[in-house]
């Protein structure tokens, strides 16, 4: 950490060695102890850098540009740049059962797949 932060995160917002144990499960990632232990401490030391970042007065500081600024921007140059981005406008839906027909297995109304994920 740098000399002027001399904050930390609360210890209940503190990532435990149970949260990294539950990620690691829902990520089906195999951990050694040393591993959930080094996990721990780096994940722990992300959320103090991102709580430092929070105490910083950002009043001041103007807002990044937007992709679309920066297009309407360019479109004033090159206009044919703007059609990068269509319209977003509601178009045709496909047809249920001409699709349903050429799915492998169907109920009539969803598709079916086999079972990958097992616990």
């Amino acid at each position: 950490m740098t000399a002027w932060y001399t904050g930390a995160m609360p210890e209940a917002e503190r990532v435990s060695l149970e949260d990294v144990r539950r990620v690691a499960e829902l990520g089906y990632l195999e951990l050694t102890p040393e591993e959930e232990t080094r996990m721990q401490r780096d994940l722990n030391a992300i959320l103090d850098y991102v709580a430092q970042l929070g105490e910083l007065d950002t009043a001041e500081v103007a807002p990044m540009a937007q992709v679309s600024e920066v297009l309407a921007a360019d479109a004033e140059v090159a206009p044919e740049r703007l059609s990068v981005l269509r319209e977003d406008a509601a178009g045709p839906c496909l047809d249920r059962e001409r699709v349903m027909a050429t799915a492998p297995e169907t109920d009539g109304v969803f598709f079916k797949v086999p079972k990958v994920i097992e616990r």
